[in-house]
């Protein structure tokens, strides 16, 4: 039973970070309609600028407080320089200099910091609590990731429902040509929607760090899982992001506690084809209907 336990807490942690890689993913097609492959390059980026700035005694929370920033400037500079020369264009080039930016992003911080992996301390315990002579595999660190998502994703739900910029993104995803007759400044709106989604996967990046090794390419399985969790939840639904996360968490976790780490990936595609095949659009988007 203490390892059901401890394998279901796991993989809320663990979910919750494949929420904020979602929510990243999601903000971004809701505000473009792409789908952003060079998202954890970018977060992992954002996390050797914080991990740089501690490893000259800078506090945790500034830090912290610079890679999110970090990422709204990479984000905004990302879509200025190299998606909004593609609008217009067939709807293909955008992934494909996506996964082109992945292999960039991901070859320049190898050459500024090093492929060597390295830690990452974090600002609170990582070890887990004792429970009637019973010990938790979920520590104060997995609270301070678990609410640090959930209010990312309220954050989110009120940009969208009830802010006119998120009526504004939406509106320009949709019908951009529409949408700059009625005087919305679409570019510029467009430039925002990237700055937050890329701000979501530095605060991913830096609440994973202290799980895994630091490395390069340590956000690729996470960016895996987390465009799973996406998928699973709808990708326009912040809430679908969040229950996706956790549940594709969840998932990998009892598979790799179960079944062996061999089998984790394997796991997440068997859960993702089981959803789908039941919702294809998505566990919380609406299906659209069709003109015929």
């Amino acid at each position: 039973m203490s390892l059901f336990v401890d394998l279901t807490l796991n993989g809320i942690t663990y979910g919750v970070i494949y929420a904020a890689v979602a929510l990243g993913l999601v903000l971004i097609w809701r505000a473009t309609r792409i789908l952003n492959f060079a998202q954890g390059a970018l977060a992992t980026l954002t996390t050797y600028i914080a991990v740089s700035l501690l490893d000259r005694s800078i506090n945790y929370w500034f830090a912290f407080a610079a890679a999110l920033a970090a990422g709204l400037v990479v984000g905004a500079l990302t879509e200025r320089v190299f998606i909004r020369p593609l609008y217009g264009k067939p709807e293909l080039n955008p992934v494909v200099v996506s996964i082109g930016l992945l292999i960039l992003v991901e070859s320049v911080v190898g050459a500024i910091w090093g492929s060597a992996d390295r830690g990452f301390t974090p600002a609170f315990s990582q070890y887990g609590v004792d429970i009637f002579n019973d010990h938790l595999d979920f520590s104060r660190f997995d609270i301070f990731v678990l609410g640090s998502v959930l209010v990312l994703m309220l954050a989110m739900l009120v940009l969208f429902r009830w802010t006119s910029l998120g009526l504004k993104m939406r509106a320009g995803a949709f019908a951009p040509e529409v949408a700059r007759l009625l005087g919305v400044r679409v570019g510029r709106i467009l430039t925002v929607g990237w700055a937050l989604a890329t701000l979501a996967g530095a605060l991913a990046g830096v609440l994973v760090a202290p799980l895994v090794l630091l490395s390069p390419n340590m956000m690729d399985p996470i960016l895996v899982y987390g465009l799973v969790a996406a998928v699973l939840g709808g990708l326009d639904s912040p809430v679908g992001a969040l229950v996706g996360g956790v549940v594709t968490g969840l998932g990998i976790s009892y598979v790799g506690g179960y079944l062996g780490s061999s089998m984790e990936t394997v796991g997440a595609a068997v859960l993702l084809i089981a959803v789908l095949s039941v919702r294809p659009e998505g566990i919380f988007s609406r299906p659209r209907a069709r003109r015929v």
